[in-house]
């Protein structure tokens, strides 16, 4: 089955669909240094593979569900290619025992009142290797209060890929800050996912109106074809 998150420009009124469409016929410029932040996929944004929505729900009161399993194929194929070319790729998750201290990412009091191990988990289909740096975040955005920026600067990054979830949230918190940090910013729309699925398609149009070049995993992968490793 097709999922929204192959065509969100679908999720669009007439209007915005036919300046989305337009915009998406730009080509952001080739990369020479890229980066990829998988933004907070872990099980209590997935919830279990096969469950229901429901099911998710009641087991994990964040979890995406369904969209989110039909996100994770693209996740994977984008995570192979950025490491197929040798670039950086960053896990994010939340950072349970700072909240206590200095409270949750959002004021949503739909988050479960204590993070469990299992919740914070990422899946193993997108296991990070052992090189692979997971950052723990007390916010939306990877960049705040992080030493993030210090890592792709020692890298010489220039541009950065964001993929994960939520799309309205804190895909859309990170998007927002590289672009303020001044990257280069593509938003890998096929490997985001939101409960939302009108916040999905909105959220991609404003950033893309905004932040970055919205782009399909099939049209990254080309791009980091052609770019030496770091």
């Amino acid at each position: 089955m097709t999922s929204p998150n192959d065509d969100w420009t679908s999720l669009l009124p007439d209007a915005e669909r036919m300046r989305a469409r337009e915009a998406r016929t730009r080509r952001p410029r080739s990369p020479r240094n890229p980066a990829l932040i998988v933004v907070d996929v872990t099980y209590a944004f997935t919830g279990v593979e096969g469950q229901t929505l429901e099911e998710s729900i009641a087991e994990f009161i964040t979890a995406a569900g369904p969209l989110a399993w039909r996100a994770m194929p693209r996740i994977v194929q984008l995570i192979d290619a950025f490491r197929a070319g040798g670039h950086p790729v960053v896990f994010t998750r939340s950072a349970p025992a700072n909240t206590p201290f200095v409270g949750r990412s959002t004021k949503s009091k739909k988050v479960p009142p204590a993070m469990s191990e299992r919740d914070n988990t990422i899946p193993p289909c997108i296991a990070p290797l052992d090189h692979e740096w997971v950052l723990g975040k007390e916010r939306a955005s990877a960049f705040f209060q992080t030493t993030l920026p210090a890592y792709l600067i020692k890298r010489n990054v220039d541009t950065v890929a964001v993929c994960g979830v939520s799309t309205s949230g804190c895909v859309r918190a990170t998007v927002a800050d590289s672009y303020s940090h001044g990257y280069e910013t593509w938003i890998v729309s096929d490997a985001c996912f939101d409960r939302s699925q009108f916040l999905h398609g909105a959220s991609l149009f404003d950033m893309q109106r905004q932040f970055g070049s919205v782009l399909e995993v099939s049209e990254v992968e080309p791009l980091l074809a052609t770019q030496p490793a770091l």
